[in-house]
């Protein structure tokens, strides 16, 4: 009986001391997120701190940018939303009580206030009246940079490509970080080139075309801007060098720069292909001007030039036998294949010819199918 008393008294003084820790009070909170664009934000962080207690509460939000928590102590609080680790918004003294406390982030509402000055601390009018000086002020550079550039293309269809390299050069000297603006001054050096009748002077230009152009890729690559083509504009600028150091003498440097163009830009790989067999060809590199022109028609295999040029590299590799021109095998196939596909094209009288000269006949399938040969 003594035993049995005891144990019911430590019991009962149990109780007595762990029934307060369960009556200790607490509120919720709740709230929805919106961003800039009017739409929930999804998969963000809701943080709660309290300087008071130190206690942080990170509340994530659903897919309608909705989140809510029981259990938060009483008091004031920093509210953060936070995407992807950053902050896009506080809210400073949110009162948390026993009833339920609404904290809503309306990014969008928030951005429109901000516009007009409402509900804004001193150093934050002073941002966004910097933000707005500055935007203004892109808004005039972009005008005046757009002007110069319409002027320098009267300029250069007008073939005056001096008054186009000088508009450009000013347009540079405005704001020297638009990679367009370095793209077309490139162009008009390299057009100009071409005028120059003092060699030293031609390749002068060719140089500074070439710079203009390496200019153009390395602030199109440093740019932060999320541009979708970036890679097609790139290698635009790639195919633009590539030309340019081909007309300079300097044939592996115009190969590496179309190369560089078709694997930024596998659209167009055909074209970069063709250009670079066609600097080959102009170089007399036989073999690797057949790899190119190959790679064309792997590409493209409706493009007839490439077979036309392709067979040209070929027969320069045709060796004599007597009097008889012994060509490499496909030489003839080549040419028979440009006749297929352009039967009346500028190659057309070329292309019987080379036949002609490898003994080789005119034998495509274009237009009509071959007759069967009636049976005796």
């Amino acid at each position: 009986m003594k035993r049995s008393f005891i144990y019911l008294f430590v019991f009962v003084l149990f109780v007595g001391i762990s029934a307060p820790l369960f009556s200790q009070v607490s509120g919720s909170v709740k709230g929805v997120c919106i961003d800039t664009e009017g739409k929930p934000i999804t998969g963000a962080v809701v943080e709660w701190y309290s300087k008071e207690t130190g206690h942080k509460y990170s509340l994530k939000t659903n897919n309608k940018g909705e989140y809510f928590s029981l259990g938060i102590s009483p008091g004031k609080y920093e509210v953060k939303l936070l995407k992807d680790g950053k902050e896009l918004y506080t809210l400073h003294g949110v009162s948390v009580g026993l009833d339920e406390a609404t904290a809503d982030f309306d990014l969008k509402k928030e951005q429109a206030q901000q516009a007009k000055g409402v509900g804004m601390t001193a150093e934050q009018a002073k941002q966004v009246k910097e933000a707005q000086e500055k935007a203004a002020k892109e808004t005039n550079t972009v005008k005046a940079l757009n002007d110069k550039l319409l002027a320098a293309k009267a300029a250069s269809d007008a073939g005056d490509f001096e008054t186009a390299i000088a508009t450009l050069t000013e347009a540079n000297q405005m704001d020297g970080t638009r990679d367009l603006i370095w793209f077309k001054l490139g162009d008009a050096y390299r057009m100009s080139a071409t005028k120059q009748t003092d060699k030293d002077e031609k390749q002068k230009r060719y140089e500074s075309a070439a710079g203009a152009y390496q200019k153009a890729v390395e602030l199109k690559q440093a740019s932060d801007q999320k541009d979708p083509d970036a890679n097609i504009k790139i290698a635009a600028y790639y195919n633009n060098l590539a030309d340019v150091y081909s007309r300079s003498g300097k044939v592996d440097d115009a190969i590496k720069a179309y190369q560089q163009a078709a694997t930024l830009d596998p659209t167009h790989v055909a074209q970069y292909m063709f250009n670079q067999g066609a600097v080959l060809t102009n170089a007399g590199r036989v073999d690797d001007a057949i790899v190119a022109f190959d790679k064309v028609i792997a590409a493209d295999p409706s493009r007839a030039d490439a077979y036309y040029w392709k067979g040209v590299n070929m027969i320069g590799k045709a060796t004599l036998k007597g009097d008889k021109m012994i060509a490499p095998e496909g030489t003839a196939e080549a040419f028979q294949k440009y006749l297929e596909l352009q039967p009346t094209g500028n190659f057309a009288q070329p292309a019987k010819d080379m036949l002609a000269s490898i003994g080789a006949t005119v034998e495509t399938g274009f237009g009509s199918k071959k007759k069967p040969t009636p049976k005796k």
